[in-house]
């Protein structure tokens, strides 16, 4: 993927998502159910058919490994999030929600098409299936263990804050909740979050939860930068961390 392409492309699609309609947070039907259903299909199948699905998911995800890096982690400046890890069910929900156009992404939405695809892994197509298997690709790539924090100066202040709102939906250790589709927020880059966070807030993000909104909307600068480094520092477990920061994904070597 050249940076032209990308920005071009970015382009193009920012005018396209400009008069996209605003839809339900978590609206049903669409490829976001046809995908769920094919990724829970996954949990019946023999060794043999994981090792293809395994394979899908590895040629689709060469496309997104072009911002968020091979490994899946994107970057500490925060303008792309990592996404290795995250569970799958979030992950088909915001490529659904992209190609939808109920969220703005202008970035990624020409690389989230379904011809797109197709190009980039003939074998495996662009439609649902292609989402569930990449979907479950990324859920199994090792997280960083290196993530991007913030000042670390309001820490107390920040716990509490989560403590107070967020527990609920993301909880105690910024796990979120598989099946109501709260992500796992642990181990994200501040920075990536500390943007998310604010256009949540400031009603930016068209696809973002009204629960959340309502509940963070009277957070200041300070609240929200307090919370965000909190969060940035939650560790996950053990086993779903890469054991160095100079990992290598060895299916792209």
């Amino acid at each position: 993927m050249t940076k032209l392409k990308l920005i071009l492309g970015g382009a193009l699609a920012a005018g396209i998502l400009a008069s996209a309609p605003v839809m339900a947070w978590n609206e049903g039907g669409g490829e976001k159910d046809e995908a769920t259903k094919i990724y829970e299909t996954f949990k019946k199948k023999t060794p043999e058919e994981l090792a293809k699905i395994r394979k899908d998911g590895i040629a689709v995800y060469e496309i997104c490994s072009a911002c968020h890096l091979t490994e899946g982690w994107g970057s500490k400046d925060g303008t792309f999030p990592q996404i290795s890890g995250q569970p799958a069910t979030v992950i088909i929900k915001q490529l659904a929600d992209i190609r939808a156009k109920n969220r703005d992404n202008p970035t990624m939405y020409p690389f989230a098409l379904p011809k797109e695809i197709k190009n980039a892994a003939p074998e495996v197509g662009g439609g649902p299936y292609a989402i569930a298997a990449v979907a479950r690709y990324i859920e199994n790539i090792p997280m960083n263990p290196d993530p991007g924090v913030g000042a670390g100066t309001d820490l107390e202040h920040g716990a509490k804050l989560y403590k107070d709102n967020c527990v609920k939906c993301h909880g105690e250790n910024g796990e979120g909740h598989k099946t109501k589709f709260f992500p796992l927020i642990q181990g994200q880059h501040y920075k990536y979050l500390l943007r998310q966070f604010e256009w949540i807030r400031d009603g930016k993000r068209r696809n973002a939860n009204p629960d959340m909104i309502k509940q963070i909307n009277g957070f200041t600068e300070k609240d929200m930068k307090a919370v965000v480094d909190y969060v940035s520092r939650m560790k996950p477990a053990s086993d779903k961390v890469a054991k160095s920061k100079d990992w290598l994904n060895p299916d792209y070597d």
